[in-house]
């Protein structure tokens, strides 16, 4: 008997009815993203870098992770039925894949999103049915106008709603320890020396870098932040310094406060980088990997290269760098030529990067 297949014969022939192979719906997708070697961005580093790209998953972020990971644990625990609202804070790239996952379970969405978050993130949450409360970036954690204090307001006053909470939520680190941590390990064979990632909420470095080294300690976890944020210091002295705080571009990277989802203990270093530098670094990594990849991803890239500089590797390190989400969502910031220009991002050695449009008339 041939499975899908007709087979004729002299006398006879044979026919099975294929089934069809189909996913029961975009969540079954979350997770399973694949292992990408880096070639011409690295090409002058010692080393083999690769990148564990996760807009493959179907919210094009690593945030797909903890969104079906949290709120099918609230389900498993009987706080969330059909029909309840789900609130967050993000930056956007939670937001989306809480929305997703909303749509597909069944609940209501509202989102406290940072100004900071590039327009099409905001498009994006608004398209997929969220409601959307857009928040000043640059105040204060402790200000009543801060994405998390409007978060948790929002969710006094809803009645039947539960908030994600992720910067403050053990099971962010959860997520990661039992899927990104593992499929890197297996996708690795073991052979990972180095876990190069963005530390914003923590949940992905954490959970990661906690799974790896409890299969072999001797890995370096090397964490990325941005100069305008307080977490670098923190790891180095456990001391929250408010000076450190300044307005900075990058999005879904670093922080003003200390989030309770970094567990500072597995992460060796912090590297801290700058907007231009990881911007232009984004748009390295689409034009020479094809990969297009967003601003944090670019912020990796740049740390690595710093790393680099610091004699972090050598000829036989596997590195292996998580490019966070897709390029799709900075189409109005660092893939806009007019954006890179308000920013003050061009200048003599970058302006070959501005591509030149020919109108036929």
């Amino acid at each position: 008997m041939f499975r899908g297949v007709i087979k004729f014969t002299s006398t006879n022939y044979f026919f099975m009815k294929e089934e069809i192979q189909a996913y029961n719906s975009v969540l079954e997708l979350i997770g399973d993203t694949p292992l990408i070697r880096l070639n011409k961005v690295t090409e002058k580093l010692e080393g083999n870098f690769y990148a564990k790209v996760e807009a493959f998953n179907p919210g094009h972020s690593s945030k797909d992770r903890i969104a079906l990971y949290i709120i099918e644990e609230a389900e498993r625990k009987g706080i969330l039925s059909p029909g309840d609202t789900i609130i967050e804070t993000t930056s956007g790239n939670t937001g989306f894949s809480i929305a997703m996952v909303s749509i597909i379970k069944g609940y209501n969405c509202i989102l406290a999103v940072s100004s900071k978050s590039s327009k099409d993130k905001i498009d994006m949450l608004r398209s997929l049915g969220a409601k959307v409360y857009v928040c000043p970036a640059h105040v204060s954690a402790d200000d009543e106008r801060s994405y998390y204090n409007v978060a948790k307001r929002l969710h006094e006053e809803t009645k039947g709603s539960i908030y994600i909470n992720q910067y403050f939520n053990q099971l962010n680190i959860d997520a990661h320890y039992n899927s990104t941590g593992p499929e890197i390990w297996k996708q690795t064979n073991g052979k990972i020396t180095h876990l190069v990632a963005c530390s914003g909420t923590g949940g992905t470095i954490s959970g990661t870098a906690k799974f790896l080294k409890e299969q072999n300690p001797n890995i370096k976890v090397l964490a990325v932040d941005a100069f305008g944020s307080v977490l670098k210091k923190y790891h180095e002295t456990k001391e929250f310094d408010n000076d450190e705080i300044y307005p900075y571009r990058i999005e879904g990277l670093g922080k003003n406060l200390i989030p309770s989802a970094t567990d500072f203990d597995t992460i060796d270093k912090f590297m801290k980088v700058t907007d231009e530098e990881s911007a232009h670094c984004a748009r390295e990594i689409t034009r020479k990997e094809g990969l297009f990849v967003g601003y944090t991803s670019g912020a990796v890239l740049q740390a690595i290269r710093q790393y680099a500089d610091e004699g972090e590797f050598d000829k036989n390190s596997n590195v292996i760098a998580i490019f966070p989400d897709h390029g799709s969502r900075y189409m109005s910031k660092v893939y806009s030529d007019d954006w890179m220009h308000e920013q003050g991002f061009f200048d003599s050695v970058h302006q070959e990067e501005v591509q030149k449009i020919e109108l036929i008339k």
